[in-house]
This record gives structure tokens, C-alpha cells and sequence, in this order.
């Protein structure tokens, strides 16, 4: 026993100091993407036609991107011959609105929390049941590594459950095959009211690779009503962290 307590002395303290502190992410981490309009040529398609997910549009000739469909992978940048596409290392990608995915000339806005009535029930303590519908388990992965010792979800009052009869919500992954769509509209009825949705990953968005596939879903937006987008391939852990925290109005 001694040893095992000077052990965890000589550790010392593990847990992140998120969010106290901003995280430190990777140099080849892939975050909010940048549009510079004045380099995007009016007329030029190179970055459209190579997106391998139709994540790119001009709209009023101006670009679009929409992170429900972007896998953030790097062929658009590296496509572009003007410059006007990157991306940045900015980890707050998530919105409450489908809409709010679409990366423009205005101004992203970060999450807005619950309303009062909401955050009064779940503001402190939000327990979800992750439900994977056909997903990779990459998105899954990086739920649960929420709970390791570095991110330390149960601190914030958040924590995944095993029962949708215990939960607040259910957080989904993946693309829902058709052989996962009845358990997840099982899984979504067996959680009491009032009760939150949370899309977790570009397939449970958009359908991510698989999207317009006749074996799986776009997605659950046309399924079940979403309260929380968490774009990515798969979301970063800081990435779905913020969104939740920011979801309960604790940041």
C-alpha cells in the first residue's frame, strides 16, 4: 500500500486544466476552417470539384464550407493554388443549428447554451447513453476517452450511462445503418422527458463517407430532433468537451 501511494506522489496531478487553461493541440491538427474571399477566385472550381464529400459550394459566388460534411481532410487546401482555403487549429467547431456548420464570410458563432427552463434541469449534472448507429468507433473512441484521466468528464457533472432509462440524453455516432435505425428510435424513446440529442462525428451529421449510401442514413437530422452538433472525423475530445460545456452554459 505504501508503495502504491508513493507512486501516486511521485505522479503528481494528471488532469488537464481545461478550461482554466486552453489545450494545447498538435501542430497537424485540423480545426475551424479559413475562407479568405479575397483570394478565392470567382470563377474558380478546383477546391469544389476536389472535395471527395461534397463538403464545398458557391453560393451568390461566394465559397462555403459545411463542416456537417467535411472530414478535414487536407485536399481542399492543398487543391487551391490562391491561398484561400486552410485550416486553423481553433477546436470550437460545434453549433446548435445544422445551419451554424456552414463556414462563411460572417463571423462563426460558438454554441449557445440551453434556455433557462433546460439549463436549470441539466446545467450541473447531464447524463447521457452514447448509442453507436453503424459508426467506425473512431468517433466512439474519443467519447471515451473522455473519461480517462486527463479529461476527466465526471468532474464537469457529465458522464455516459449504461441505461437510456437513466440518461438525459443519448449522444449518437455514426451514419445509422438501416440495421441500427430501430434500436437507436428504441433507444431515443426510452429516455424521459425533456431530453436532449447530441450528433457526434461528420456520419452522424451528414453521413460522413457513407453518405447517399442505400444501406445507411444522411445522418440523424431527418430521424430524431438535434439539440448539439459536434463535427469531425472524428471530433477531437476538446472539441466535444467545449460543446458540452458550452451546451450546459458552464462556459
Amino acid at each position: 500500500m505504501l508503495s502504491i501511494i508513493r507512486e501516486r506522489l511521485r505522479q503528481g496531478h494528471r488532469t488537464g486544466k481545461y478550461p482554466k487553461v486552453e489545450p494545447v493541440l498538435p501542430e497537424r491538427f485540423r480545426g475551424l476552417p479559413t475562407i479568405d474571399h479575397q483570394h478565392c477566385q470567382p470563377n474558380c472550381t478546383q477546391c469544389i470539384e476536389g472535395c471527395p464529400f461534397g463538403a464545398l459550394q458557391k453560393v451568390a459566388g461566394k465559397l462555403e464550407l459545411d463542416m456537417g460534411l467535411c472530414l478535414f481532410c487536407p485536399e481542399c487546401s492543398a487543391i487551391c493554388e490562391h491561398g484561400a482555403l486552410s485550416f486553423s487549429r481553433d477546436y470550437h467547431l460545434s453549433s446548435r443549428t445544422r445551419a451554424g456548420l456552414i463556414v462563411d464570410e460572417t463571423e462563426f458563432k460558438m454554441v449557445e447554451a440551453l434556455d433557462a427552463k433546460m439549463k436549470k434541469l441539466f446545467g450541473r449534472s447531464l447524463k447521457l447513453r452514447q448509442v453507436s448507429a453503424g459508426g467506425c468507433n473512431a468517433c466512439e473512441a474519443d467519447l471515451n476517452v473522455l473519461g480517462t484521466l486527463n479529461f476527466d468528464l465526471a468532474r464537469f457533472g457529465i458522464q455516459f450511462v449504461a441505461s437510456p432509462r437513466h440518461a438525459d440524453g443519448i449522444i449518437v455516432t455514426g451514419p445509422v445503418t438501416e440495421n441500427m435505425k430501430s434500436a437507436l428510435l428504441d433507444a431515443y424513446a426510452a429516455v424521459p422527458e425533456p431530453k436532449l440529442v447530441i450528433a457526434s462525428g461528420a456520419c452522424a451529421i451528414g453521413g460522413g463517407p457513407f453518405k447517399d449510401s442505400p444501406e445507411a442514413s444522411n445522418g440523424i437530422g431527418d430521424i430524431l430532433p438535434v439539440d448539439l452538433y459536434i463535427p469531425g472525423c472524428p471530433p477531437h475530445p476538446y472539441t466535444a468537451l467545449d460543446a458540452m460545456l458550452r451546451l450546459m452554459g458552464q462556459l
